[in-house]
């Protein structure tokens, strides 16, 4: 039972909630005019985005889909496996066309355009992503060994699928890549920009990336939109493949469709912490480039590019 002075103290707080919650109208006024201020930011009259938590469960399914019998909460056999995977891709389905559609209507709406085929393109470009599952599972075994055969700490294929960041992040981007070569948009950027807050590994789903890509560590890594990447290619945490400026039209606007990326050709080895800038710039075939190094123009293949030893001072502690 509540004693005498709690009670009083409750029935004030409804007292006083009562006299400020009649100012809430005033507020709710003032917040919905201001929808209406082209300077600010609102969504109506629109169609839904695609949903954050509906694109982190579909990355889920790929999981399962692509790493059968890894993660999930069932036993898959070679005897079960047709069912295994038909329950996970009819899921797929269902789901990741919901996501799709809500993209595409999304830019129809935005456009202004005939949104009347949308749900049909929709589940036609889920339909297409979902062909492509077995071409995705040849590039992500390709990235696994890579990492073996590259990390001496790693002890196994499955450790490399359960734990490394690097390989979650690779398969959340090769999965939006093919969507954003479909044309489909935000969907592909939700996701990587999921797997970016996971792991923190920031690739642009417009990236091209060849097969056998190790990210070692991982940690900051910066792929940007229109970063070449060949095959065997190696980076270490901290790298970064970033635009040198934004060129811009002559009204000022920024020229969103030029190479802004770097290239970089097989079989480069890039170690911890360099920045490589700009779309003219070309890491040619077998260089290494060493840690901490910052590029902006081209490198001839065979070359390695390092800083020169810092010099160190040793002082005793105990000396003044």
């Amino acid at each position: 039972m509540l004693d005498k002075r709690t009670k009083r103290c409750s029935m004030q707080y409804s007292i006083m909630g009562m006299s400020y919650r009649s100012k809430l109208p005033e507020i709710i006024d003032s917040v919905a005019s201001s929808c209406s201020d082209k300077g600010c930011f609102e969504h109506i009259d629109s169609a839904v985005i695609p949903s954050r938590e509906s694109i982190v469960e579909i990355i889920d399914l790929f999981k399962d889909v692509l790493f059968p019998g890894y993660f999930g909460d069932q036993t898959v056999e070679r005897s079960n496996l047709i069912y295994h995977i038909g329950n996970e891709i009819n899921e797929l389905f269902e789901k990741l066309s919901k996501q799709v559609t809500n993209s595409i209507l999304h830019e129809c709406r935005r456009t202004e355009e005939d949104c009347a085929e949308c749900i049909e393109k929709g589940q036609e470009e889920t339909v297409m992503l979902l062909r492509k599952i077995p071409q995705i599972r040849s590039l992500l075994a390709a990235d696994i060994i890579a990492a073996y055969e590259h990390d001496p700490a790693a002890k196994g294929y499955d450790e490399i699928i359960f734990s490394y960041p690097g390989i979650f992040a690779l398969m959340v981007y090769r999965i939006a890549h093919e969507l954003n070569e479909q044309d489909i948009k935000i969907l592909p950027r939700i996701m990587t920009e999921y797997a970016h807050s996971v792991v923190g590994i920031d690739i642009h789903p417009g990236a091209k990336i060849g097969k056998g890509f190790f990210i070692d560590h991982g940690t900051g890594v910066v792929i940007g939109e229109t970063s070449e990447i060949g095959d065997n290619v190696r980076i270490y945490q901290g790298v970064t493949l970033g635009s040198l400026s934004f060129p811009r039209g002559e009204e000022g606007q920024i020229l969103r469709d030029l190479k802004r990326h770097p290239t970089i050709e097989d079989d480069v080895v890039i170690y911890s912490n360099s920045t490589i800038l700009g779309g003219d710039t070309v890491i040619g075939a077998r260089s290494v480039i060493g840690g901490n190094v910052w590029l902006t123009r081209s490198v001839p293949a065979d070359t390695k590019v390092l800083i020169e030893e810092p010099k160190l001072v040793f002082k005793d502690r105990t000396s003044s």
